[in-house]
């Protein structure tokens, strides 16, 4: 029996290019994660945005469909629920012959969208398949505006963290663990992951655990990887409070000026 040959990255992207390239509605398209990043490898997804008219964004996701298709049958189809601000609408594609890690991560922009997510400081270097007139520029990293929403989101970051995190420690004293650790992700873990971008990669300071590998120093992520693998009950509680120590540690320790100094490096960087 024959082997199912793998369709390539250049095949699913050039299949879609060349079905949304002649609407009049559609006026460019782009990738970004790994490629834009330059780190593209063989477990990496397709990342796709298009920027296009506030009425007609939904009119977009037909016509890949049946561009794929012609390629490879669908195999799964999931909805991304829309975004608060609904600036654009997302969906997840996996198609038989492309393997399981090579979905299509499809996002349709409208026109009028003010953030579409392209700053090369902090989403890399988007690479246009289209462009028409210029109607998408690609934006710079604004220093004030992203210092400002560093200060915001630590100081609640650090109210929530001293709510909430005295919760892990309930659970436990009522023998809840499997809660107890949950919370600890999400409340402490989450909390200190971010506090540590904003010291050492500002940029990317709201980026989770994603690409941890890439934005911190290799001692820190060890550290972390440390906490975030419990083998325990006991292990919880002591993780948990070193944790805690850590995390109290990280915020103190951040200097808003070195920031700054940060953030516009990253801005001259970008647009040298």
């Amino acid at each position: 029996m024959t082997e199912q040959r793998r369709l390539s990255r250049d095949e699913i992207t050039g299949a879609i290019a060349s079905a949304l390239e002649p609407l009049d509605y559609v006026h460019a398209m782009w990738e970004g994660g790994a490629v834009a990043n330059d780190r593209a490898d063989e477990w990496s997804d397709i990342d796709i945005c298009v920027d296009a008219d506030d009425d007609r964004v939904k009119e977009v996701f037909p016509v890949v469909e049946r561009a794929v298709e012609a390629l490879a049958p669908i195999e799964l189809k999931y909805d991304v629920l829309a975004p608060t601000l609904g600036e654009y609408v997302q969906a997840f594609y996996r198609l038989d012959g492309a393997g399981k890690f090579m979905l299509i991560d499809f996002a349709v922009f409208k026109h009028s969208a003010e953030d579409k997510l392209l700053e090369p400081e902090v989403h890399g270097n988007a690479i246009f398949h289209f462009n028409k007139n210029g109607a998408v520029e690609v934006p710079h990293l604004d220093p004030e505006k992203h210092l400002a929403a560093i200060k915001i989101a630590l100081e609640r970051s650090r109210r929530k963290c001293e709510m909430f995190a005295p919760f892990v420690e309930k659970e436990m004293l009522r023998g809840d663990h499997l809660r107890a650790l949950g919370l600890y992700q999400r409340m402490v873990l989450a909390a200190l992951v971010e506090a540590l971008r904003i010291q050492h990669k500002p940029e990317h300071y709201d980026f989770g655990v994603s690409y941890t590998r890439y934005h911190l120093p290799e001692d820190i992520v060890r550290r972390l990887k440390d906490l975030y693998f419990v083998s325990g009950d006991d292990d919880l509680a002591e993780k948990y409070k070193r944790a805690l120590a850590w995390y109290d540690q990280a915020c103190r320790e951040v200097d808003f000026e070195k920031v700054e100094r940060h953030l516009r490096q990253a801005h001259s960087g970008g647009n040298s």
